[in-house]
């Protein structure tokens, strides 16, 4: 750093210095008509240049500037408060009045951060704050500034800490524990109460000998010939199902609401109901599409699968074309063997644009258990409820309520081929859908 960077760049005068400034030179003004009081004038001059001198010396030549560190997590959750806290140390044996500045990332939209706070001598002081991501990605967090003064009060120095860091917006991940009660099943099958099933298949559990009455048709010939005693495999009734999560990443999931557009919704949705997925046992994968195919991931319960599941969502965007649902009936055809449940995650503005997808959806349901996921207008809502006063409102609201309508009879097109549906407000989607899930796995519908 250059002596002029050092001594001079970073030097800023407080409004105390303009406010005596001021004061000296209408003395002085004062003094040019009663020059009896110019010798007393001229001392408070020197006072106040001897006062900006040490106080000049004191931040810049004697002591060292304070000392700042930026503390935030490697990873950030989506639309959920995220802590950060900045730790200044005053190196100076004077209390510090600071004013720290932080470079956040751009995609905050922050152009007027700032904390005043005061340090006592040799103290290290924690600021806090929080920031709420609005979209998934790299975010860049710049240097920490910290313009700090004396008690004097008029001189300030500014000290920038190099912190630059990248931290990575992941899907919203914080909240996802308190889902996790959900998980227990409360459902008391005590008494006579017959819970239908739908098919059965056997989990090998283990080997071992046999035993008079066992099905002959298990015994295991190598092991057998290995121990030299006929030896049998052991099989449990399998509890794990296979789940897919169906990410529609179409125009029509561009929509903002709150601050989150309706894909990042869905995969907040998606990633809360891999855990309990994974917390029950089922096989959890995904797959994602729009005008042509996304990422597919297998189901699998291994708990890396969450992992996995994350590290894709994070890099999703939006397309702005209509999506394939014929390329996606194909592709569930050829990835998906087994029957499973489908968890489709898309929206439907209008009972015309369901039309054009439905014979897909019903020939994907003629071989899974589908489940279609929309999202109500709030907006909408809003408006379609709001008072009507002058003739435009009664038109909004009209056209609202027609809308909102529309939306209901989506459901009810949906119901009368058999294929299961979620209207949910966006904010209400998670559990809406978590709910559905626990529900249709109590009826042993999967």
């Amino acid at each position: 750093m250059s002596a002029g960077k050092k001594y001079i760049g970073d030097l800023f005068v407080t409004q105390r210095f303009y406010v005596v400034m001021g004061a000296c030179v209408v003395a002085y003004i004062f003094c040019y008509f009663f020059s009896g009081f110019y010798a007393l004038v001229n001392i408070i001059f020197l006072v106040f240049c001897l006062l900006f001198l040490v106080d000049y010396i004191f931040l810049f030549v004697v002591f060292k500037a304070p000392f700042a560190k930026r503390r935030v997590a490697d990873r950030l959750s989506n639309g959920e408060v995220n802590n950060v806290s900045i730790a200044i140390t005053n190196q100076m044996p004077f209390t510090l009045d600071v004013q720290v500045i932080d470079e956040v990332p751009l995609q905050m939209q922050e152009r007027n951060f700032f904390i005043r706070k005061k340090i006592a001598p040799q103290k290290t002081l924690e600021i806090k704050y929080t920031i709420t991501p609005a979209e998934r990605g790299n975010y860049e967090f710049g240097n920490i500034i910290i313009f700090f003064q004396s008690q004097l009060r008029f001189v300030q120095k500014r000290e920038t800490t190099q912190a630059r860091e990248s931290v990575k917006v992941y899907p919203s991940f914080i909240n996802v524990g308190k889902y996790r009660l959900m998980a227990h099943s409360t459902i008391n099958e005590q008494g006579n109460k017959r819970l239908r099933k739908i098919g059965q298949s056997m989990e090998f559990e283990q080997i071992k000998d046999y035993v008079g009455g066992d099905d002959i048709r298990t015994i295991n010939w190598k092991a057998t010939a290995r121990k030299g005693t006929l030896m049998v495999n052991n099989y449990t009734d399998e509890k794990s199902q296979q789940v897919y999560c169906i990410i529609d990443k179409g125009r029509l999931m561009k929509m903002p609401f709150y601050g989150l557009s309706l894909l990042d919704y869905a995969i907040n949705a998606t990633l809360a109901l891999t855990n309990i997925c994974l917390q029950k046992q089922d096989r959890i994968g995904m797959l994602s599409f729009s005008n042509k195919m996304g990422s597919i991931i297998a189901a699998d319960r291994k708990l890396i699968q969450r992992e996995k599941i994350m590290q894709v969502l994070y890099k999703e965007n939006t397309a702005f074309l209509e999506s394939d649902y014929e390329m996606l009936y194909t592709q569930i055809r050829n990835k998906i063997k087994q029957r499973s449940l489908l968890i489709l995650f898309t929206n439907f503005e209008s009972l015309n644009g369901l039309q054009r997808q439905l014979g897909y959806l019903r020939s994907i349901a003629k071989h899974h258990l589908l489940l279609v996921v929309f999202f109500e207008n709030t907006e909408l809502a809003k408006l379609s409820v709001s008072r009507a006063e002058t003739i435009q409102d009664i038109y909004v609201k009209t056209i609202a309520e027609k809308l909102a309508f529309e939306k209901r009879l989506v459901v009810k097109e949906l119901l009368k081929y058999g294929i299961l549906s979620i209207l949910s407000a966006p904010q209400n989607l998670t559990i809406f859908t978590i709910n559905k899930y626990l529900q249709l796995k109590a009826k042993q519908l999967i």
